[in-house]
């Protein structure tokens, strides 16, 4: 039988691969361009990273509807809403970019953000079907699959983002038409619906109950953290290498190294947990992405953009996989549709908030962009520590009990 589970668990991962590379490209399209296209539309610069913000947003609120309806009608609904609103967000995206719009371009940000809380779910959709030996490497290749994203997408916006008249239209073009041809991919995959619970069945945790208990706090923690500190670095780093005096191109090319960074590691982060334990590999990710901020605080020539971009890609990986597979082996079937839409709207709730300062503290909180760029950085520091100490506390919790 666990040959047979983890048999449909591989293809299952080989179409949820697919997915990640293909319809996961639009995402560094869109954060790539999404600040540059909303410096152009907005009247204060202070807002220029808004449309970022809003897909986040958007992400944020939609974590708990597209959960429920995967629990209820399966994965596989719910990644076709989530492309349709992918397609769509494009559509509106490119109409506000036409009519140079500003508050319909927002609009189309926010209904991508409903893609992007779908896109999230890939991750744990891997575990569903695996064994819990398989299941940190059905995670971990899952995630890989953004590797060929991050060649995909800064490549098409290379290609479309001065391919019209208009600046970043032909980018939501192409974003359209990866959702339409992605969405096929969906009906090759083999995930049961839930089974609705029976009069006798357990109903599971409540939600307080659920992320009150030790392991799932923690997982939480260091899963806002990776991935609010990354969006709150990555936001600003096209502003910033614009604004330090290099090209959009070069703003691309870091971009490119930065997503890289975030999704080769994944070809072995599965095997470094199961070698060496999750926390461990939770707590090199945090170290990484305080090395991040070091190397970004030290300077501004290109390399230090390239640098501090793959050092807060790894870090991403190591914190969020880890929390991932921490969260995904802490709770049971008939709560996952609870749990794991908490999950994203927390992580979510703390990445908007990260891409929402990110803007002000890049563009309004110096005169320079350097200034502002040693903000964004300087800004890392106290949720590090937060993390740090949740994971530190989870570890010593067991000792202290014994004791």
């Amino acid at each position: 039988m666990q040959q047979i589970d983890d048999a449909k668990a591989r293809r299952n991962v080989a179409v949820l691969v697919g997915a990640q590379a293909l319809l996961g490209a639009q995402m560094p399209m869109i954060f790539t361009i999404g600040g540059l296209a909303g410096q152009s539309l907005a009247s204060n610069a202070c807002f220029a990273t808004l449309p970022i913000s809003l897909i986040v947003l958007g992400s944020m609120l939609a974590a708990t509807p597209v959960s429920a309806i995967m629990q209820k009608y399966g994965r596989r609904a719910g990644f076709l809403l989530g492309a349709f609103a992918g397609a769509l967000g494009g559509a509106v995206g490119a109409y506000g970019l036409y009519l140079s719009s500003f508050p319909i371009f927002l609009l189309g940000s926010l209904i991508t953000g409903v893609y992007m809380s779908a896109h999230g779910f890939y991750r744990f959709a891997a575990a569903d079907t695996a064994s819990d030996a398989y299941r940190p490497k059905a995670i971990s290749y899952v995630m890989a699959g953004g590797l060929a994203a991050a060649i995909i997408g800064p490549q098409l916006v290379k290609v479309t983002a001065q391919a019209m008249v208009i600046p970043f239209f032909g980018t939501y073009l192409a974003v359209i038409a990866l959702n339409i041809v992605g969405s096929l991919l969906f009906f090759l995959l083999d995930i049961p619906k839930p089974k609705p619970p029976t009069a006798d069945q357990p109903r599971g945790r409540s939600r307080w109950e659920l992320i009150t208990t030790p392991r799932i706090a923690v997982a939480v923690i260091c899963a806002m953290v990776s991935y609010a500190l990354m969006n709150l670095v990555m936001t600003s780093t096209p502003l910033a290498v614009v604004g330090c005096g290099y090209t959009a191109g070069d703003a691309a090319d870091v971009v490119t190294s930065h997503v890289l960074a975030m999704y080769v590691p994944s070809f072995f982060t599965g095997h470094l947990i199961a070698r060496f334990g999750v926390e461990r590999i939770m707590a090199i990710g945090l170290a990484i992405l305080a090395a991040a901020g070091a190397v970004a605080l030290s300077g501004v020539e290109l390399e230090h953009f390239f640098i501090a971009l793959i050092l807060l890609g790894v870090g991403w990986n190591f914190g969020f996989i880890g929390a991932t597979t921490m969260l995904a082996g802490a709770h049971e079937t008939y709560e996952r549709g609870r749990m794991q839409g908490l999950n994203d709207l927390l992580v979510f709730g703390g990445v908007t908030m990260a891409s929402l300062a990110s803007g002000g503290l890049m563009n309004c909180s110096g005169g320079t962009a350097q200034e502002g760029w040693t903000a964004v950085n300087m800004a890392m520091a106290p949720f590090l520590m937060l993390a740090g100490g949740a994971l530190i506390w989870l570890v010593l919790r067991p000792r202290q009990n014994t004791a």
